[in-house]
């Protein structure tokens, strides 16, 4: 079999990742801040989101989730499911 092969050639597996509007993005950094317990007192890191997002080409939840876990990460605060 042809390893080249892409899991949406073989599958018909598509994953999208839609840009959301910045309220929307917004929204979901503020609700991952308040489900993993993460003080935010001076919105840096809803500011710092913005920014994370502009370096990453994109608003999404990917991109939005994957800031959460850089900011925990930094704060050494254990986040799970």
């Amino acid at each position: 079999m042809n390893e080249t092969i892409s899991l949406s050639d073989r599958f018909g597996l598509w994953i999208g990742f839609h840009n959301i509007d910045q309220n929307t993005y917004l929204e979901i950094i503020n609700s991952y801040l308040k489900y993993f317990e993460i003080e935010d007192a001076n919105n840096e890191i809803r500011e710092n989101s913005l920014k994370w997002s502009i370096q990453r080409g994109s608003r999404s939840g990917r991109v939005a989730w994957q800031y959460i876990v850089d900011v925990a990460g930094k704060l050494e605060k254990k986040i799970s499911f």
